[in-house]
C-alpha cells in the first residue's frame, strides 16, 4: 500500500510530465498550425474590433433614433395634450354659454307663464263679467217678457169678460128671437104684402 506523502510525489510527476508534455504539445501545435493560428488570431480580432464598432455605431445610431422618436413623441403629446386642453376649454366655455342661454330661457319662459297667468286670469274676469251681465239682461228681458205677456193675458181677459154677454140677457136675447121669428114671420110677411 502507498502512503499519503507516496501518493503525492505520484501527482506531483505525473502533472510535470503534463506540463511538459502540455508544452511540447504547445509547440508542436505551434510548429504545424501556428501561421494558421496567427492569421485566425488576426481576423479573429478584426472581426470582433468590426464587431465591437458595429456594435457601438449600431447602439449610437439606435440611441439617436431612440432620441428622436422620443422627442417627436413628447411633441406629439405635447400637441395631443394642448389640442385636448383647447377642446376641453372649448367644451367648458360651450357648457357655460348652454348653461347661460337655460338659464335666461327659464327665466324667459317664468315671466312668459306669469303674463300668461295675468291674461288668463283677466280673461276669465272679463268672462265672468259679461257672463254676469248677459245673464242679468236675460233675467230683465225674461221678467219683462212674463210682465208684458201677464199683462196681456190681464188685458184680454179683462176685455173677454166685459164684452161676454151675461147667461140671462144672452137667453132673452135667443128667447127673443126665437119668438119673433116664430110670430114674426108671420108679421113680417104680412108687413111685407102690405107694403107691396
Amino acid at each position: 500500500m502507498t502512503t499519503t506523502s507516496e501518493q503525492g510525489t505520484i501527482q506531483t510527476h505525473v502533472q510535470d510530465a503534463e506540463g511538459a508534455a502540455g508544452g511540447n504539445l504547445d509547440k508542436v501545435r505551434d510548429l504545424l498550425f501556428g501561421g494558421q493560428m496567427r492569421d485566425y488570431d488576426r481576423k479573429f480580432a478584426r472581426l470582433e474590433e468590426r464587431l465591437v464598432k458595429e456594435t457601438t455605431e449600431l447602439r449610437d445610431d439606435v440611441k439617436k433614433r431612440l432620441a428622436g422618436l422620443e422627442g417627436y413623441m413628447k411633441a406629439e403629446i405635447e400637441s395631443v395634450s394642448d389640442r385636448l386642453r383647447a377642446e376641453q376649454d372649448a367644451r367648458a366655455g360651450a357648457a357655460k354659454d348652454f348653461a347661460r342661454e337655460l338659464h335666461d330661457t327659464a327665466q324667459q319662459f317664468g315671466q312668459k307663464t306669469a303674463q300668461l297667468d295675468d291674461v288668463i286670469a283677466r280673461s276669465t274676469r272679463d268672462l265672468r263679467e259679461q257672463l254676469h251681465a248677459q245673464q242679468q239682461e236675460l233675467s230683465d228681458d225674461i221678467r219683462q217678457r212674463i210682465e208684458d205677456v201677464l199683462a196681456r193675458l190681464a188685458r184680454e181677459a179683462s176685455e173677454l169678460r166685459s164684452d161676454k154677454a151675461d147667461r140671462s140677457a144672452l137667453a132673452a136675447l135667443l128667447t127673443e128671437m126665437a119668438m119673433r121669428l116664430n110670430g114674426d114671420l108671420r108679421a113680417t110677411a104680412l108687413e111685407a104684402e102690405v107694403r107691396d
